[in-house]
């Protein structure tokens, strides 16, 4: 972990998808089942990296663009279509908690403010952070659609920032994807890199903390 000393925090700013939750492997897979019962060939290893770190917008834009088979849907109808698919592979959803992320959260909501801005459809969001049990604690969800642009691009975060109130620079990002920690650092806060790299390694440049798991850093140390 790279130590910058201890820092006073407006705001925690959460990535959803595999830092909160690991859901994006099921994702991955839902969508070659989605794209297959449309008439398409693909496969996990072709999807995955098209889903990491990315706004729903922005992978049904790409499926689109990848698979004429799809037709004109729009997204809100192929996300009502994919969450059948996904809810025939997910499991115990329980067991998709990152537990040692969402220690953190519970803990660090006692110093700032807590976000969440995913690349999922805010709905998905919110019934992520109720499985989490921290919906009480999230003070904001930004989800696809609520901004601009997504991640790399650092639209998202600062959106978040502007509807907390706070500066961009005195908050800190948790991301888990390259993409993620792109645009948080791209908005001028700084950023825990969680490097799991459980489905696909990711690079990271530009964090200030970089972990293999949130429960590595010492809150009391770190943040005023």
């Amino acid at each position: 972990m790279l130590r910058k000393g201890k820092v006073k925090v407006a705001a925690f700013l959460f990535d959803l998808d595999g830092t909160l939750v690991d859901t994006e492997a099921v994702w991955t897979k839902a969508i070659v089942d989605f794209v297959v019962s449309h008439g398409g060939r693909t496969t996990y290893r072709e999807i995955l990296p098209t889903v990491i770190g990315r706004n729903w917008l922005d992978i049904d834009r790409s499926l689109h663009e990848r698979f004429p088979e799809l037709g004109d849907s729009t997204p809100m109808h192929d996300a009502i279509e994919l969450r059948k698919h996904y809810n025939r592979r997910a499991g115990d959803p329980r067991a998709m908690r990152i537990e040692s992320s969402i220690r953190f959260f519970t803990r660090v909501a006692e110093i700032a403010p807590c976000a969440i801005v995913s690349g999922s459809p805010r709905d998905d969001v919110a019934r992520a952070a109720a499985l989490c049990g921290i919906a009480s604690g999230v003070k904001l969800i930004l989800g696809a659609g609520d901004y601009p642009r997504g991640k790399p691009d650092p639209s998202g975060y600062l959106r978040a920032a502007e509807l907390l109130g706070v500066a961009p620079a005195d908050c800190v990002v948790i991301e888990d994807s390259t993409v993620g920690v792109q645009s948080g650092v791209a908005a001028g806060m700084r950023v825990v890199a969680l490097d799991r790299s459980t489905l696909a390694k990711q690079s990271f440049s530009g964090e200030t903390w970089l972990v293999k798991d949130l429960s590595e850093i010492d809150i009391a140390k770190e943040f005023a």
